[in-house]
């Protein structure tokens, strides 16, 4: 069926091209502690709805994953929240094979899929967990004469101080930079991971980030915060690990003391107008840079702020001993495809969208008696029908699960009204 534009929504696109495009798309890395084996904390999966529904990652890269179970239970939340969201192929860790064969811990992409196209994914075999590499095309209009490629790469390196860990992640990085050394040196590559790193002179970090070293792709660190970050609390604005202290809900129990987790690009998006990172958008998501926050559980108040309310790191708290990174990346080019800016709802929220006991919904009056509502929650569950019968509609949510639910209609078209129960 083709769908009619009113006219003033054609001329707004035409001005707004004629303005000179600019498409802003949001990063996303998290290592997600054993997901879904890790059960110490009971459904986590509601935790991470809640930062993905708040973030809303255009790029979503993780690691920690165990099996094409979690693989799955994440795109279907994801799904919820935008129904573009897609996968790549999940594939089994491959690097350890000789070691000893456990494939626990997985890397994997999620993308927007208005917004990318997968062309290809590659396993860069080292000695210890595999690089996973995704080349995706921008979906752009003239992606057929001037193809956009961003190449993201996932990886998780060895863990843990010492020598012999240090000498392990500089020969995983070494089997990075040869594999990169085929690409052209004009790329758009991101380096998202679980660096495992502790200061910005080990030599698996300077293997990333040196010219000296005559790779033919060299790293930024868009954060532009190099030094010894371990236990050092002039970095707290960066710090990633750990977000508890109390023992018994798995990963580290050390507190807020490390930088870990990293999405750096290649030096060529610096400055490149087709793609390029947006300077100042690189953030620890959940990291007020309270400095009291050092060796601190997140969710307390001394890791409080403006940025992060309690109800986000507590989500984070509950979910990983790591907190996210993100990044925006930007093109001047124009994507493809009209957005949903012009669909209006026949509902919205009388308040706030965020509910203990109740939540309000007003309804166009032109819909009373016609409109029959929907209530699911994250997994897709059919929760409860509504008829409306008047343009105020009261949701007795105390018995609710935290989480997050959606309002729809199967009789009138609209994005689905997302609230979130926390009791």
């Amino acid at each position: 069926m083709i769908k009619k534009l009113p006219l003033y929504a054609v001329a707004c696109l035409f001005i707004m091209q004629s303005l000179g495009a600019q498409e802003n798309f949001k990063l996303m890395f998290y290592n997600l502690l054993n997901f879904p084996l890790e059960d110490a904390v009971p459904n986590r999966l509601q935790y991470l709805e809640v930062i993905l529904d708040d973030y809303q990652p255009d790029l979503f890269m993780v690691c920690e994953l165990n099996n094409s179970t979690g693989a799955n239970t994440i795109l279907t939340s994801l799904q919820f929240i935008n129904p573009n969201y897609q996968s790549a192929v999940f594939e089994l860790n491959t690097s350890d094979d000789t070691i000893s064969d456990q494939n626990d811990l997985q890397q994997l992409l999620y993308y927007d899929s208005s917004k990318f196209i997968l062309e290809s994914q590659t396993i860069v075999t080292t000695i210890f967990r595999d690089f996973n590499h995704y080349e995706l095309k921008l979906n752009t209009t003239n992606q057929d004469t001037n193809p956009v490629i961003v190449d993201v790469i996932v990886c998780h390196l060895k863990a843990s101080q010492g020598e012999d860990n240090e000498a392990a992640r500089l020969q995983m990085t070494q089997d990075l930079t040869t594999y990169l050394n085929t690409f052209d040196a004009d790329s758009n590559i991101v380096l998202a991971g679980d660096f495992n790193v502790y200061r910005s002179s080990e030599p698996a970090f300077q293997e990333l980030i040196d010219s000296a070293n005559n790779n033919t792709i060299d790293f930024e660190d868009p954060a532009d915060r190099i030094g010894n970050w371990h236990n050092n609390s002039t970095f707290i604005d960066v710090f990633t690990q750990s977000t508890r202290t109390q023992s018994g809900l798995g990963g580290s129990t050390g507190g807020f003391d490390d930088r870990f987790d990293f999405i750096m690009t290649s030096s060529f998006m610096t400055n490149n107008p087709e793609l390029s990172f947006v300077q100042d958008s690189y953030q620890v998501y959940g990291n007020n840079a309270n400095s009291q926050c050092y060796n601190r559980e997140i969710n307390s108040s001394d890791c409080s702020g403006t940025d992060y309310s309690f109800f986000i790191r507590d989500a984070l708290y509950n979910f990983s001993d790591h907190l996210p990174v993100t990044l925006e990346l930007q093109t001047n080019q124009t994507l493809l495809g009209v957005s949903d800016l012009f669909s209006e709802a026949p509902i919205s929220f009388l308040g706030s969208n965020l509910a203990d006991d109740m939540i309000k919904i007003r309804v166009d009056a032109s819909l009373q008696h016609q409109l029959i509502l929907t209530l699911y929650n994250s997994l897709g569950q059919l929760i409860k029908t509504i008829d409306v019968n008047n343009s105020l509609i009261e949701i007795d949510t105390s018995q609710f699960a935290n989480g997050i639910y959606y309002i729809t209609s199967s009789k009138f078209q609209f994005k689905p009204l997302k609230f979130v129960v926390a009791h």
